[in-house]
């Protein structure tokens, strides 16, 4: 028994990439979060210092 698939090739003008742009904004968003935690975290509170030292 041999079994045909319908295999539909997608163009360039049809494929499009909104999965990858929203996993994109979400690590956009993850880094900026960070960004914010570390800025007013340990910088904006205190002095700039090397994480460990006393």
């Amino acid at each position: 028994m041999t079994e045909e698939r319908e295999i539909r090739e997608i163009g360039h003008d049809e494929f499009d990439p909104i999965g990858t742009l929203t996993l994109i904004a979400i690590y956009f968003v993850i880094l900026t979060i960070m960004w914010f935690f570390m800025y007013f975290v340990e910088f904006a509170e205190h002095g700039p210092t090397v994480v460990g030292t006393v």
